[in-house]
């Protein structure tokens, strides 16, 4: 259900979204290597509605017997981390008896933030676009990733994405991780694409990321 949209209409049903949520729990309930997300990138939409989506979902999950596995819940205005104070600040009232909601966030360094462009704003933008998510994730005592970020094989682009790394590191009281995106075969010429061995993301940022691996 990208951008909480089924058949091209907003999913306004909390009731049929949590047992949709209920039902697919239940078959990976006792999966350890599985973390839910409660969708991806909602846009444009009550913000209200948001809410209580993730929220029915955080419901629907434990109460299909799913105790020990993360929730990822996403915000509206396509998640991202630079707009995550105006847009999302109503999500810091999600609950869950666990306490293993992390709140996924994106974010590019294109001028709108949408990853389409291969020229970045300045080798500084992804700093900057994270500081006040990093300030509302400690504020609020929440804990957040980074789910989809990724940046142009240029220098300028490489200069943006390792500080967003350092960012990260460096907050890591309040940031769990960062996944790059994307990787798979049928990118093709994708300007991210990372696509071991030859995908042009691969070849010119792997050696970044392993800096900021996990020992």
């Amino acid at each position: 259900m990208a951008y909480q949209v089924e058949f091209g209409t907003i999913i306004t049903d909390t009731n049929a979204f949590g047992t949709f949520f209920k039902t697919l729990a239940t078959v990976f309930k006792n999966d350890a290597k599985v973390i839910f997300d409660t969708n991806n990138e909602y846009h444009d939409m009550d913000q209200t509605l948001a809410l209580n989506l993730n929220q029915v979902a955080i419901n629907a999950i434990r109460a299909a017997g799913a105790t020990f596995q993360c929730i990822f819940v996403e915000g509206n205005s396509y998640s991202g981390a630079w707009t995550w104070n105006a847009a999302n600040d109503n999500l810091k009232a999600l609950t869950d008896p666990q306490n293993k909601i992390i709140y996924q966030m994106h974010q590019y360094v294109d001028s709108d933030g949408s990853g389409t462009s291969p020229n970045c704003v300045s080798s500084t933008i992804g700093v900057e676009r994270l500081k006040s998510a990093t300030e509302w994730l400690r504020a609020n005592g929440k804990i957040g990733i980074i789910g989809e970020f990724a940046g142009a094989a240029n220098n300028q682009c490489k200069a943006a994405i390792t500080g967003l790394l350092q960012h990260l590191k460096a907050d890591s009281d309040v940031w769990t991780g960062a996944l790059w995106w994307g990787g798979d075969p049928w990118w093709g010429s994708y300007i991210f694409g990372f696509e071991p061995p030859s995908r042009i993301g691969y070849t010119y940022y792997d050696s970044t990321l392993l800096q900021f691996r996990p020992l």
